[in-house]
């Protein structure tokens, strides 16, 4: 359960970011700059402090190497599942929610590292440890 709430959370991130419907800040901000460039600019810094806080860490639990790894895997299923026709190129919306997802993915997969690798090998990371 954990892990899907980590990942739910880099979702809404992304999703809150960009979608291709017009519910995002990328298309409020674009119409909304001139008269309320103050909202824009702290809503903007609420974004990317949220970006900051997954991009660091996942690159602190997976390292760039394995932030490849996990886009490679996405990027194989999405292949797959284009192989078999589930998927079609020929729709711009349906590619942008694909990427939308993928991203979250590797955010949350980052995010959720410790805990996956604590469940696969039971050893704990140095940072789970709790002080008593």
């Amino acid at each position: 359960m954990a892990l899907l709430i980590r990942w739910l959370f880099a979702f809404v991130l992304v999703v809150a970011t960009y979608n291709p419907t017009m519910y995002n800040y990328v298309r409020w901000a674009e119409a909304n700059y001139e008269s309320r460039l103050s909202l824009v600019v702290l809503f903007g810094l609420v974004l990317f402090v949220g970006y900051v806080i997954f991009f660091r860490a996942t690159l602190r639990s997976i390292g760039a190497f394995g932030v490849i790894l996990v886009v490679a895997l996405v990027a194989v299923i999405v292949w797959v599942l284009i192989d078999i026709g589930w998927l079609a190129l020929d729709n711009p919306d349906q590619m942008v929610w694909l990427g939308v997802v993928a991203l979250s993915l590797v955010l949350g997969t980052g995010l959720s590292w410790s805990i996956i690798r604590r469940r696969l090998s039971g050893q704990y990371d140095m940072d789970d440890v709790d002080e008593e």
